[in-house]
């Protein structure tokens, strides 16, 4: 794709930004950036990595929007006061969110396959992005997560991978939107549940994505998203299940610490045996997902069920970071319920106590999901686990704060759990640390804090200690 004007990105560390930049750049295109994280000095080697790539980097204060045919691209987050908007304001420089660029690559792509969802979009995206290049598709993926698969020494944050082939794989986000941006050859629908919107909306939003799409690939083990599958024609659907009934049925799931192992069953064919290197029934699940899409882009089952027993995961999704005196310390991204369910059910299929630091990812997301948090710990959380809450994720701005960390757990332990709110971090992780003993599994939560993993490792490193 040519691209003609260069790009400033406003933010541009953010775990949705930085892999469309990273696009772009390998595309061609001059691409430079600013972002807090730089001006603070927050994950240095993240901005050392873009430079190496060859993105210009600025001062987050107006000094890199110079010229009017610059294309200033910042997330929804970004306020009308931050230095680089104003300066290109004043400039007439075109301004584009960062779902209406990526959603025009997308869409120009000659096979696009989006994936949308509450819970799983960055891991299917991942294994549909590993299946595809496994098989010598050579796609280009956009994820909101870094792929171990295609880390290396020079791509150490590797949540894009720019190919030359016809498949643009993304994760699409419905929690501004934006997903009604995009239009998908090929769209995947993992489930349908409470996270940012309410229920009518994202029906609204994720029944109007699997519509557009020549296939879409709709887990029927969800109810809402079975629901929205027969609105759509036969022809165009492909269904996965492990309870139901599908065109895709995993069967005889046998879980494994970090893995899982099962019986894939393509509807009329002999069934094939699939290790995954990922744990958890919700990873077998997203391979199903994954196996969907893989076929409606035409890669033969077997050559797809083959491909996915080499994807080793995502950074931040149940990450083992390490062991130390018997306890294990995992790099988890649940931050809405059905998240930390998956990922609490993962962990209770074998012994040990499990001491959770859940750091919300917002105040708007704990107003929305108070009801269900309160309930999903309530129900997940064992008799000696131990649940742990700092203050949310703040990151500038101008916030409501209705609903916060303290109100979650002291409702959590009115329940009857062993709850607290701690609002520091640093106290809430030395707290557990200091909790810990062999056999416990220590889980760092939350979303849109990339620092949360070098706070897990931290933990471990206090534990080694």
């Amino acid at each position: 794709m040519h691209h003609r004007k260069p790009y400033f990105f406003v933010g541009i560390g953010g775990s949705g930004m930085m892999p469309l930049a990273m696009i772009l750049a390998g595309q061609g295109a001059r691409v430079a950036g600013s972002d807090r994280s730089l001006d603070s000095g927050r994950l240095p080697a993240k901005f050392d990595y873009l430079a190496k790539a060859g993105v210009a980097l600025f001062p987050q204060d107006g000094s890199g929007v110079v010229s009017s045919d610059q294309i200033v691209v910042a997330s929804a987050a970004v306020e009308d006061s931050v230095p680089d908007i104003v300066a290109a304001t004043a400039l007439g420089a075109e301004r584009r969110s960062r779902a209406e660029l990526l959603a025009s690559l997308f869409n120009a792509a000659p096979l696009s396959i989006g994936v949308a969802g509450t819970s799983g979009k960055s891991t299917v995206t991942g294994m549909i992005g590993w299946i595809l290049h496994a098989c010598g598709r050579d796609p280009t993926v956009m994820n909101g997560a870094v792929m171990k698969n295609f880390v290396s020494p020079d791509a150490p944050f590797a949540s894009a991978l720019v190919g030359e082939g016809d498949a643009f794989v993304s994760e699409v986000d419905e929690s501004d939107g934006s997903i009604a941006l995009y239009s998908p050859h090929i769209a995947v629908l993992n489930n349908v549940s409470l996270d940012h919107k309410s229920m009518e909306e994202l029906r609204d939003l994720f029944g109007g994505f699997i519509a557009k799409a020549r296939t879409a690939v709709v887990n029927l083990d969800n109810g809402e998203g079975a629901a929205l599958a027969m609105a759509l024609p036969a022809g165009r659907l492909t269904t996965f299940a492990i309870e139901a009934e599908a065109d895709l049925v995993a069967r005889n799931v046998a879980p494994e610490r970090f893995g899982a192992s099962f019986d894939l069953i393509e509807r009329g064919a002999a069934p094939v045996r699939v290790t995954l290197q990922v744990p958890g029934r919700h990873n077998v699940s997203n391979a199903l997902a994954a196996i969907g899409a893989a076929r409606a882009a035409g890669v033969p089952l077997l050559d797809a069920a083959r491909a996915i027993e080499g994807f080793v995961g995502l950074k931040r999704r149940f990450e083992l970071v390490g062991e130390a005196r018997g306890v294990a310390v995992i790099d988890d991204f649940g931050h809405n319920p059905d998240k930390i369910a998956a990922t609490l059910e993962t962990l209770h299929a074998f012994p040990g106590r499990l001491l959770l630091l859940f750091q919300p990812h917002g105040y708007g997301p704990l107003r929305v999901m108070r009801r269900e948090l309160v309930a999903m710990f309530a129900e997940r959380m064992a008799a000696e686990d131990v649940l742990v809450m700092p203050d949310p994720v703040y990151q500038g701005g101008t916030v409501a704060r209705e609903v916060t960390s303290a109100d979650i757990a002291g409702e959590v332990a009115a329940a009857g759990r062993h709850a607290i709110h701690l609002p520091d971090r640093a106290a809430a992780a030395a707290h557990l640390v200091a909790q810990a003993r062999p056999g416990d599994r220590i889980v760092v939560m939350g979303a849109r804090d990339d620092t949360l993993s070098t706070l897990a490792q931290s933990m471990l490193d206090e534990l080694s200690a």
